[in-house]
C-alpha cells in the first residue's frame, strides 16, 4: 500500500487534477439528484403528504389529479362499497389570487374539515378549523403566504372570491410547483363558483377513502373499481407514483444520471489505463524483483479509491452550498443522506469496474521481459 501514497505523491499534480475533475462529476450527480428529489416534491408534495390512505380518480383522468372529477353518485357508490370505513370529496383547481400585494398562481385543495385530507407535516401554526382558512407550503411563507397573509382567489370578469387567511404551515406542500393552499371543501366550491359564477354544480376532483380495520388498502382499490364504474382508486403511493409530471421527470432525470455515472466510470477507467502503459516498464521490474501481482493489483485498487476519497471535500461542500443556500421561495432542492450513500456506494464499484482494464494490464505484465529487455539494450 505504501507505493501507491508514494506515486500519488510523486505526481501530486497529476492526482490533484483527477480527483477535483471526478470531485466536480460526483457533485453534478448529486445536484442533480437534489433536484430530482425537489422537483418530485414540488409536483407532488401535496398529495404525498396528506392523509388520504387511498385516492379515488376519474378513470378516464390517468391519475392526473388535474384531469378528474367525480359524480355525485359515484361519490356516494364509493361510500357504500364493502370496507370503505369512511370517504369524503377533494376538491382542486388552480386560481389566479391575489398575495402578497402580487398576481399569482396557486393551487387549492378543498377538503372536509376534521375528515380525509388533511395536511399531515404542519410545522407551525394549525389546521384550518372553519372557512377561508388555509394551511399553506412554507416554501412560499415568503411570497405573500405566511401566516396571518390573506391570499384573495379572484373570479371572472374581476369579481372577487374568497379571502383566505393562512393560519398554518407546513413542509413540502406544493402541488405542480405552485404555492398550494389546504382550505375547506365549502372554500373550494365558493373559489369555484367565483372563476364559473354559471356553474350549477361543483364538482369534486377526487374521493379519498379511508379503509375499515382489518381491510387492506390494496384490496379495497380492487373492490372500488369493481363495484363502481368509470373510476380507478389508488393508494396514496400509487397515485404519487402514477402521476403523469413525475413519471416524465424521473425518466427525464434517469437518463441523465446514467450518462453522469458512466461518464466517472470511463474518466476513471481510461486515466488509469493510460497510466498503467506508461509505467509498463516498471511494473515490469517490480514483478521482476519478486513483488507479486496481487500486490500491484492492490495499490491500483487502492489509489482508484484514494482519487474518489480526494474529490469528497469538493463534492460535499458544493451539495451543501447548494442544498442549503438555496433562496427561499424558490424551487425546493433536497436530497436524502441515503442517496448520497447509496449514490458513493454505486461510484466506487463502477469505478472499480473502470479499472478492470488496468487490472488485466498488470495482469499481463511478464517478469521475463525486464531480463529480455536488458539482453537486447546490451
Amino acid at each position: 500500500m505504501l507505493l501507491a501514497a508514494r506515486e500519488i505523491l510523486r505526481s501530486k499534480l497529476r492526482f490533484s487534477l483527477l480527483s477535483g475533475a471526478v470531485g466536480l462529476l460526483v457533485f453534478l450527480i448529486l445536484f442533480q439528484q437534489a433536484l430530482l428529489g425537489g422537483l418530485v416534491t414540488d409536483f407532488i408534495g401535496a398529495v404525498e403528504n396528506q392523509d388520504s390512505p387511498i385516492l379515488v380518480f376519474n378513470d378516464q383522468a390517468r391519475s392526473n389529479v388535474e384531469g378528474s372529477f367525480l359524480l355525485p353518485d359515484q361519490v356516494a357508490a364509493i361510500d357504500s362499497v364493502d370496507g370503505v370505513a369512511d370517504s369524503a370529496p377533494i376538491g382542486q383547481a388552480t386560481y389566479t389570487v391575489e398575495a402578497g400585494d402580487e398576481i399569482a398562481d396557486a393551487v387549492l385543495f378543498g377538503y372536509t374539515l376534521g375528515g380525509l385530507g388533511a395536511p399531515t407535516s404542519l410545522n407551525e401554526g394549525r389546521l384550518a378549523e372553519g372557512p377561508d382558512e388555509a394551511v399553506a407550503s412554507s416554501a412560499d411563507a415568503p411570497d405573500g403566504f405566511g401566516i396571518g397573509d390573506v391570499v384573495r382567489v379572484l373570479g371572472a370578469d374581476g369579481a372577487q372570491g374568497p379571502e383566505i387567511t393562512v393560519v398554518g404551515l407546513g413542509e413540502s406542500l406544493r402541488w405542480s410547483v405552485a404555492p398550494t393552499l389546504f382550505v375547506s371543501y365549502d372554500t373550494y366550491e365558493r373559489a369555484q363558483q367565483a372563476v364559473n359564477p354559471r356553474a350549477e354544480v361543483v364538482f369534486g376532483s377526487l374521493v379519498s377513502v379511508r379503509p375499515a380495520d382489518g381491510v387492506d388498502a390494496g384490496d379495497l382499490t380492487a373492490r372500488i373499481d369493481a363495484a363502481v364504474p368509470g373510476v380507478e382508486a389508488l393508494t396514496n403511493q400509487q397515485a404519487v407514483d402514477n402521476n403523469p409530471g413525475v413519471q416524465g421527470v424521473n425518466q427525464s432525470f434517469q437518463i441523465i444520471l446514467a450518462l453522469a455515472f458512466l461518464v466517472v466510470t470511463l474518466v476513471i477507467g481510461f486515466f488509469f489505463l493510460i497510466l498503467t502503459v506508461q509505467k509498463t516498464g516498471s511494473l515490469t521490474l517490480l514483478r521482476a524483483i519478486g513483488a507479486p501481482t496481487s500486490y500491484l493489483i492492490k495499490n491500483l485498487l487502492v489509489q482508484i479509491l484514494l482519487v474518489l476519497g480526494g474529490g469528497a471535500i469538493v463534492r460535499i461542500a458544493l451539495t451543501a452550498l447548494v442544498v442549503y443556500g438555496s433562496p427561499p421561495g424558490g424551487l425546493t432542492i433536497s436530497i436524502e443522506p441515503g442517496t448520497v450513500v447509496s449514490t458513493l456506494i454505486g461510484l466506487v464499484v463502477l469505478s472499480l469496474i473502470g479499472g478492470i482494464a488496468s487490472i488485466r494490464r498488470v495482469t499481463r505484465v511478464d517478469p521475463l521481459s525486464a531480463t529480455t529487455t536488458v539482453g537486447m539494450a546490451r
